[in-house]
């Protein structure tokens, strides 16, 4: 606990390990296998449990509960973890839970990412970086969210479902089905609406290839194709674009199915 600031209130179980440079706010319990990095901010009235690993640099506000047991009838006790990377934000009342045996055992979320309030993240989740969970939305267990993904307020995301790369999912969406990288999906159940240009120009991706994307979308989703057979007219039209080959991989590897 080198150099933590710890208001007198918070309560540290003996056994965890708090980096340098941490501040923990009034009335905070933070569990013995706790593992926090270095210049994290921990607000008042926040619960960090079980065996939970974060990194540095990290802002968790208050009332968020992190680490808890996961929300699953399948789970025994059995010993499974939470590993939260860098520099994110988690705000009030967010829930982030351990992994379970059917799930690898282990909620993984990366860096740079922003958890808004009253967002659920559950068990055997795995997040990228620089995602934007906004308020209320609730993931079921073992989705997965790639970098770049923009979750609209209260959207729903069922449990085995992957949002792809900088795909965005609107506001009050309800996805039952995959949502390939760089798409734009909405709605009860969501629907593709076109790629999420907006959202790709502001990372920066070149003109060029948002159009390569643009035609990608095209043959898959508007020329008529089979699934397989779409696939193989993007890669003999598109080769060597890896925003394209990644686009394709993403539907080539669907269990859910996509949504359209």
């Amino acid at each position: 606990m080198s150099g933590a600031r710890i208001h007198p209130t918070a309560i540290i179980a003996a056994g965890a390990e708090l980096g340098p440079g941490m501040t923990v706010g009034s009335y905070t319990m933070i569990g013995a296998r706790a593992r926090i990095g270095g210049d994290t901010v921990v607000g008042p009235h926040v619960v960090i449990e079980g065996n939970t690993a974060i990194g540095a640099r990290n802002r968790i506000f208050q009332f968020a509960s992190v680490g808890a047991e996961p929300q699953d009838l399948k789970y025994h006790g059995e010993d499974s973890a939470l590993v939260i990377g860098d520099d994110n934000r988690i705000r009030e009342f967010c829930t982030l839970q351990t992994g379970t045996e059917g799930g690898g055992m282990v909620t993984r979320v990366g860096s740079g990412n922003l958890l808004m309030n009253y967002s659920h993240i559950a068990h055997d989740c795995i997040l990228g970086d620089r995602i934007v969970v906004a308020n209320g939305v609730q993931l079921g267990g073992h989705v997965t969210i790639e970098d770049g993904a923009v979750l609209g307020a209260l959207a729903g995301i069922h449990q085995f479902v992957r949002i792809g790369e900088s795909a965005l999912v609107g506001a009050g969406s309800m996805v039952s089905q995959d949502v390939p990288p760089f798409c734009n999906a909405t709605g009860d159940r969501a629907t593709l609406h076109g790629l999420n240009t907006i959202g790709l120009k502001r990372r920066g991706f070149s003109d060029a290839t948002i159009t390569a994307l643009k035609r990608a979308y095209r043959i898959m989703f508007k020329s008529g194709l089979r699934t397989s057979d779409a696939i193989a007219r993007v890669r003999e039209e598109l080769p060597g674009i890896p925003e394209v080959e990644r686009f394709v991989a993403f539907i080539e590897r669907s269990e859910r199915g996509v949504a359209r």
